[in-house]
């Protein structure tokens, strides 16, 4: 008995779709969109003027009688105990304590008002890159090219700490450890070579979650807790902003720099943050616009930027320099109004004091410099 096909399914059969179009038609007309849309967006976001002189927030300024930030910061204190190259420092939340990671092969631990140090902790590698305080102060992090990130407990003040053993220690990562951020005394986030991030339950030892969208090393996290997002810098030149709760792909990506990102900071609001990068500028991105706002450059600098961090206010911008500069950037004009001098090699890493009082820089001429107004 003969029976009779239906038209759709003739269709298919033949390797057309419902709509009529091969397959191969199909997916040429879903990249033609796909293409249409990036376009599309890429204009919306107006991404080829992220290098031009007037900037949005620049010409706002210029438009409105919004005065110039004062800034006379002036260099207070020098922290002196580290035998080799500083590459990162961290601030308690009491506004006092800090820690500081030096190739040295010790995490030191300082009273930043009266300059002591509090506790040294030896470290199995001497190669570390980051370090970080826990909010509570109750334990400090670092990590390096040993590919693990180690936390330590802080010692009570007066205990002897030659064999301070370490609390735990997070491996996962294939790469080396750049960046690591406490979210809390059992949750720490960290970034890393192998390209991705991890969120860490502390207590179990074990990753929650892996974001892996980059394509470069990553190389610096900033946590927004309140909002439950962070941001990451990475070699491929891209910001990536994630929500870590979710623990899905990342939410936003932000083109714009030409090189390597070495640093990221969340403005203190958390609706924007600032980028540093090899391409000598610094960059100031807002999640709500979802495009750059400010670019911070100088003809005359010409060298990489190695780390970044906003004033309690967010009126000013500090990055530290290849150039054994750390230079101060009026966040609404854009323009250079202070530079810091006095280290005697690259400023590696700066932060600024939770209460917004004091900023520290520490570089590879083996010391850590306050300074304040």
């Amino acid at each position: 008995k003969k029976t009779t096909q239906p038209a759709e399914e003739r269709s298919i059969a033949g390797g057309a779709s419902f709509s009529g179009m091969t397959d191969t038609e199909d997916k040429k007309s879903v990249k033609s969109n796909i293409t249409k849309l990036t376009e599309e967006l890429h204009k919306l976001r107006n991404v080829d003027a992220y290098d031009d002189p007037d900037q949005p927030l620049s010409s706002e300024a210029k438009n409105t009688t919004i005065q110039q930030a004062p800034c006379n910061i002036r260099q207070r204190r020098i922290l002196r105990g580290h035998f080799g190259k500083i590459y990162a420092m961290y601030w308690a939340n009491d506004g006092v304590g800090l820690v500081s990671a030096s190739q040295d092969g010790k995490l030191i631990i300082w009273n930043a008002f009266t300059t002591n140090k509090i506790h040294a902790i030896p470290l199995r590698s001497s190669w570390v890159m980051t370090c970080a305080y826990s909010p509570s102060s109750k334990f400090v992090a670092c990590g390096g090219l040993d590919n693990l990130c180690s936390i330590f407990a802080v010692p009570e003040t007066g205990k002897e700490t030659t064999k301070q053993k370490v609390y735990c220690e997070l491996a996962q990562h294939e790469g080396y450890l750049s960046c690591c951020r406490f979210i809390d005394d059992q949750k720490i986030i960290t970034s890393s070579g192998d390209s991705s991030c991890i969120l860490w339950n502390v207590e179990q030892r074990s990753p929650e979650c892996q974001f892996n969208d980059h394509t470069g090393d990553v190389m610096s996290v900033s946590i927004m807790k309140d909002s439950g997002l962070f941001v990451s810098g990475s070699c491929d030149s891209l910001a990536k902003l994630w929500d870590y709760r979710a623990k899905k792909a990342c939410v936003m990506t932000f083109p714009g720099h030409e090189s390597d990102i070495n640093s990221v900071d969340f403005f203190p609001d958390g609706q924007a943050f600032a980028t540093a990068s090899d391409d000598s500028t610094c960059r100031l991105f807002d999640i709500r616009a979802y495009r750059q706002l400010q670019k911070y450059a100088n003809e005359k600098i010409l060298c990489g930027i190695t780390s970044v961090a906003f004033s309690k206010s967010g009126r000013q911008l500090f990055a530290g320099y290849d150039d054994y500069n750390c230079y101060v950037w009026d966040t609404i004009s854009g323009l250079n109004i202070q530079q810091l001098t006095g280290h005697e090699n690259r400023v590696s890493c700066l932060g600024v004091q939770s209460n917004g009082q004091a900023l520290c820089t520490g570089g590879w001429d083996t010391l850590l410099r306050i300074w304040a107004v």
